[in-house]
């Protein structure tokens, strides 16, 4: 039994079609095929179903992938910290990041990045929170942004909190709610609040500050934070944004306008995650370090 052969399981459990495993592996079809079949032959037990149109794992398949996984990632660990030992930040880190923050935070602090690190290589992955969990628990990401607290209490995750973003009113321009030097959040709900659809983290952190637990007759829900805008700028509703994506308002003119909440006012704490065991852990408290200090405008630092 070798780390390939390991390799070779997953990628087709990933993958659940021989071709697109094989192409992953970069190796021929037959090879992937040959070896994974003398895999099976050596434990004596079939990892997989190939009866039907897309291989799927046996029972006993999904536990030795599940401890595959944990070889090779082990086995990368180990090549790792001698990399570390030399410098943890000449590397690619795969990170993901949720939809709601990517477009307003990246810009802000990844120059800064580069600058601080230029041999540090991002492969970003921008997902809803439970496909970015998923992907990062199964080895496919290194790291990710995400808001906090998290669906899941996972003690295989560090957690590195970066900072405070407010969520603020977004009000059409010509509401009366647009007067008010402050708004409460009941006001919001009685004026029309439209929220994103299911899967977003965004979506329960506003039923939350809402003392919510669902909308009552919701008719509409965004799928991203720009159409939410542009239904408020058209007047159809109002909702809750988060501090750096309502900032960036000012491309629909004088169409929205934004208030404070009144005190205490809702917010989401944005956080750094990653796997303790991970080969980049290292690396991560180090970027982690640079980003608290990286405070994005209208935004406010963990004390």
């Amino acid at each position: 039994m070798t780390l390939q052969e390991l390799r070779y399981v997953v990628a087709l459990a990933d993958a659940g079609h021989f071709g697109h495993a094989a192409e992953a592996c970069f190796v021929s079809q037959s090879t992937l095929s040959t070896q994974i079949k003398k895999l099976e032959d050596y434990l004596g037990i079939v990892l997989f179903d190939r009866s039907l149109k897309n291989v799927t794992l046996t029972p006993a398949g999904h536990e030795i992938v599940d401890s595959a996984r944990r070889i090779i990632e082990e086995a990368g660990r180990i090549c790792e910290l001698s990399r570390q030992i030399k410098d943890p930040m000449v590397r690619g880190i795969h990170l993901g990041v949720i939809p709601t923050l990517g477009p307003y935070y990246l810009p802000h602090v990844l120059p800064a990045v580069h600058e601080h690190f230029p041999k540090l290589r991002l492969f970003l992955r921008e997902e809803m929170t439970p496909y970015v969990l998923a992907h990062l628990t199964e080895g496919k990401l290194d790291a990710a942004l995400l808001a906090l607290p998290l669906p899941v209490d996972d003690p295989a995750l560090e957690i590195a909190p970066l900072f405070c973003e407010p969520f603020l009113a977004a009000v059409p321009a010509n509401h009366v709610l647009a007067a008010a030097a402050e708004v409460h959040i009941d006001e919001l709900v009685q004026a029309g609040l439209f929220l994103l659809e299911e899967g977003h983290c965004l979506r329960n952190q506003a039923l939350e500050a809402c003392h919510l637990t669902e909308l009552e007759n919701e008719e509409i829900r965004a799928t991203s934070l720009e159409t939410l805008r542009q239904m408020v700028g058209m007047g159809l509703g109002v909702t809750l944004m988060p501090a750096m994506a309502g900032m960036q308002s000012c491309n629909f003119g004088a169409r929205v306008a934004l208030r404070p909440l009144a005190s205490p006012g809702a917010s989401r704490i944005i956080g750094l995650v990653w796997r303790r065991r991970s080969p980049v852990s290292l690396t991560m408290e180090k970027l982690a370090g640079l980003l608290k200090d990286l405070l994005p405008p209208g935004t406010l630092a963990i004390k």
